[in-house]
């Protein structure tokens, strides 16, 4: 926990503040993020005075060393959560870079989508650390994502439809 968090808030500090309002999505049970994002936008607004987010929670769809058959399930009740909160919110962007909590959101904005509601832009950044594999929830959105952006040549030759763009985090 955290890792996720500290990547997407870096690449968070090079957006401009037409960026806004920006809103967090996190696993319940994910202890650090909020405190991470939380110290993240007190420094953001200090230069952008107005700066504006919400934080929100959904149950985490698969814990790390869950059984695929239980994640399935788990994943659905996060999607179930996750379906109310992206109409409300109805995002123009969703920017995201591996954790689970993700693919549910996404999966939502897809409905969306689909429903004629709100078209939602999605751009998937690999995580850094995903050199020669995609993590479970790249395999993925790699099929469902606008962008999806990986960190390592040999991942672009692996995934023809990412885009390479060096190392962004």
């Amino acid at each position: 926990t955290g890792g996720h968090t500290t990547e997407i808030l870096r690449l968070l500090s090079c957006l401009s503040e037409s960026y806004s309002p920006r809103h967090y999505i996190f696993a319940d049970s994910d202890k650090m993020s909020e405190a991470k994002i939380r110290s993240f936008e007190q420094k953001r607004a200090e230069t952008f005075s107005n700066s504006q987010f919400t934080l929100d929670r959904i149950p985490r769809s698969r814990e790390v060393r869950q059984s695929w058959t239980s994640s399935v399930v788990t994943t659905l009740y996060s999607l179930l959560y996750s379906l109310p909160l992206t109409y409300r919110l109805k995002p123009d962007l969703i920017l995201c870079n591996g954790p689970g909590t993700c693919v549910p959101v996404c999966i939502s904005a897809l409905l969306l989508r689909l429903l004629g509601i709100k078209r939602a832009i999605i751009v998937y950044v690999e995580s850094i650390c995903r050199v020669e594999t995609l993590s479970l929830s790249g395999k993925i959105l790699y099929y469902f994502s606008d962008y999806f952006i990986v960190q390592w040549p040999d991942l672009k030759e692996k995934y023809p439809k990412s885009v390479y763009l060096g190392r962004i985090v």
